[in-house]
């Protein structure tokens, strides 16, 4: 996503990362937009970590340039004040209810704020989870969204002029054990079709040597596909329903006047 951030004319005063420790895009912001402040806005586990844990934190940041700023860090119940450009890289698949989290995004946004984004589509691990279907297990991941609904479900959370593409990814492992250990930094799996207890070192020992026998290409070395889909998109300005009684909240009058007048109201 980075190397798409120079095609846009866009220079932001303020920029959101939203789950940006999951995301490790802050250092590539932070050089591209070295004057916007930005804020990092963490899931509640995550962020009373990075509280509980500065030093960690800013390690971990410690790729950044020296002088450079470092992010403030928000907690994503709260909302963020609104910026130019928001900056979501592969955390989506981990939402199981997205209608709410572009409905965040798009109130984090100003009007004309751009929204840039990346997930995982749905051909992803698709060998894993036939492999899963042949032993008769429940599934190992939830189910992972088409670019084109994503597209749409944009356009209905009020974003205008929703671009996607995709690109897949084939990655490998030498063993089952590494595979498995980055597998559990994808996200959690929201599937209601997921196993409900868990698991013993039986199945455990089962997998592996399924995932063995199974994935191994040519060259000996396990191999997954994954999916990648890009997304960006405009903060519409807010219409009003059309009824025979319609309210119009203060915000959105200002926006409708601002987006007529060509520029800022006080």
């Amino acid at each position: 996503m980075a190397e798409r951030l120079p095609i846009l004319r866009l220079q932001p005063r303020r920029v959101i990362d939203w789950w940006s420790a999951a995301g490790a895009g802050s250092d590539l912001l932070v050089a591209r937009y070295p004057q916007a402040e930005l804020l990092s806005v963490e899931p509640p586990d995550r962020h009373t970590a990075i509280l509980a844990d500065t030093g960690a934190w800013w390690r971990q940041l410690g790729r950044m340039l020296p002088g450079r700023k470092t992010p403030i860090v928000l907690p994503d119940e709260h909302a963020p004040p609104p910026a130019q450009l928001l900056w979501s890289n592969m955390m989506l698949h981990w939402c199981s209810d997205l209608t709410g989290l572009l409905a965040r995004w798009h109130a984090a946004l100003e009007v004309d704020g751009m929204l840039m984004f990346s997930c995982l589509g749905p051909d992803t691990l698709d060998t894993l989870r036939q492999l899963y279907r042949t032993a008769g297990w429940s599934e190992p991941t939830c189910d992972f969204m088409d670019m084109h609904d994503l597209g749409d479900a944009l356009v209905a959370a009020g974003f205008a002029d929703p671009v996607m593409d995709m690109e897949v990814l084939t990655l490998t492992w030498d063993q089952s054990a590494p595979l498995l250990t980055e597998l559990r930094t994808l996200g959690g799996n929201t599937s209601p079709r997921r196993h409900a207890g868990m698991r013993t070192p039986r199945w455990k020992n089962r997998l592996d040597r399924a995932l063995a026998d199974q994935l191994a290409g040519p060259d000996g070395r396990l191999h997954l596909k994954f999916e990648i889909v890009y997304g960006h998109a405009v903060r519409a300005i807010t219409r009003a329903p059309v009824k025979a009684n319609t309210e119009i909240s203060l915000q959105t009058l200002r926006e409708m006047t601002r987006k007529r007048s060509g520029g800022a109201t006080p």
